[in-house]
């Protein structure tokens, strides 16, 4: 647990120092783009059912909701979630966890996989890996709030509770260099 934090503490800071001026850069070009402030703030639930702000760049106009060239861009980057790193750092998020979900779904869960609560959410994981193309895949189904809660939802939960049960330093690694490398 220590040996996580710090990492995380110390990962997070080396990566913010070398990224900064990318960040800035995208949040500034974003709050161009989306014609508001850059940065994208909503509240999730995180370790322990507790909820907290997560920070990402802004991909979405507010008025038309839809997203430019660069903000898909910064999607399918995953830029858009360096701004995570400062939830890594204020101790809410870690690099590998569970991915942080909006209210209604972590917090509703029972018996067993409320386990899962007691992980602090990660920027990746397994279950972020299988699904990194999860938008696509859920707009190529005619109901996809349904397909994403009957059929991607439940998937998560379980492989987030196999890595629940599994969890290790170096397994924290070899998913970190798996995100990395796709």
């Amino acid at each position: 647990m220590i040996l996580k934090r710090a990492f995380d503490f110390t990962g997070a800071l080396v990566v913010v120092f070398l990224f900064f001026w990318i960040i800035l850069i995208c949040i500034v070009t974003a709050s161009i783009d989306t014609k508001s402030f850059g940065l994208f703030i909503q509240k999730r639930i995180g370790q322990h059912g507790k909820t907290f702000q997560i920070f990402k760049i802004k991909t979405l106009n507010d008025k038309t909701k839809t997203s430019s060239r660069f903000g898909k861009f910064l999607r399918k980057s995953k830029i858009d979630e360096l701004p995570q790193l400062w939830n890594i750092l204020k101790g809410d998020m870690s690099f590998v966890g569970p991915r942080p979900d909006i209210p209604g779904y972590y917090d509703a869960l029972e018996g067993e996989a409320r386990k899962i609560l007691e992980l602090k959410p990660g920027i990746t994981s397994e279950a972020s890996i299988k699904y990194r193309n999860e938008e696509s895949l859920l707009a190529q189904q005619d109901l996809p709030l349904a397909y994403n809660d009957r059929v991607i939802f439940p998937d998560k939960v379980r492989m987030n509770l196999d890595y629940y049960y599994h969890r290790s330093f170096l397994g924290d690694l070899k998913i970190i260099f798996k995100t990395i490398v796709r």
